[in-house]
């Protein structure tokens, strides 16, 4: 597994170097690299499976530098003081990320999608990245499926129902597509848009709402014709968010 670390933090570079070296032998580290401007040059001369990139540096942060290839032939794992434009443009990307102090089960964690190629990284990420870390929310989003990611539109999004450690997310063509996230992690990603948790399993866009149906909770009806539950304790809640709405 060799890698390169690029941080322009000097302590963050020698933290996560010692933890690798302590508890993953397995991890070949190539090189380190502090200025984010020499960090292509190094990369092109290794050929590294994968790198840690820091998100926040000067001149180049992490998604700039990875514009500045045109095809991204390794993995990518993103380092992170916590930020809230850069945590949220990793999740709109679906890429993955550890955030600083780095601990060492977030990292074994983190490897093992390596070994297990869950970390690959395309064009769309970098620029969908790099969309929302310039404080732009995105109509597209990448959802990640059984088989990778698939692209989709916030704005399509029906409803998405919990289906054990699954989502199932209804579209307005009737498409369904099973994401490989809980409806939690979906929630929290679509939590900057019109979104609301109505059920504990279930979450609907407020835009595609047609009808509410008075009741102890009462029921929503949505614009493909799906009834669903409001629960009881989320109601007024609803009501409060729906009538503002």
């Amino acid at each position: 597994m060799n890698c390169i670390i690029i941080d322009d933090e000097t302590h963050c570079l020698r933290t996560l170097t010692n933890l690798l070296e302590t508890n993953f032998p397995e991890v070949h580290i190539l090189a380190t690299c502090h200025e984010s401007t020499k960090a292509f040059d190094l990369i092109q001369k290794h050929k590294p499976g994968f790198i840690f990139l820091d998100v926040e540096m000067p001149l180049l942060n992490g998604f700039d530098l990875l514009t500045t290839f045109e095809t991204i032939d390794f993995d990518v794992i993103f380092t992170t003081a916590y930020d809230t434009y850069a945590i949220k443009a990793i999740k709109y990307s679906a890429l993955d990320y550890l955030v600083k102090p780095v601990s060492k089960d977030d990292l074994a964690a983190a490897l093992d999608k390596i070994r297990n190629k869950q970390s690959s990284i395309s064009k769309a990420q970098v620029q969908l990245a790099t969309t929302v870390n310039d404080k732009i929310l995105p109509e597209i989003i990448a959802l990640p499926i059984a088989d990778g990611l698939t692209f989709a539109s916030v704005n399509d999004i029906v409803y998405c129902i919990a289906d054990g450690g699954y989502t199932r997310m209804l579209m307005v063509d009737k498409c369904e597509i099973l994401l490989s996230k809980t409806l939690g992690d979906v929630d929290e990603l679509l939590s900057d848009y019109d979104f609301f948790r109505i059920h504990h399993s279930s979450l609907i866009n407020l835009k595609q709402v047609k009808k509410y149906i008075r009741g102890e909770g009462g029921e929503v009806i949505m614009s493909n014709g799906q009834s669903l539950p409001v629960a009881r304790t989320r109601k007024t809640d609803f009501l409060n968010i729906f009538t503002r709405f």
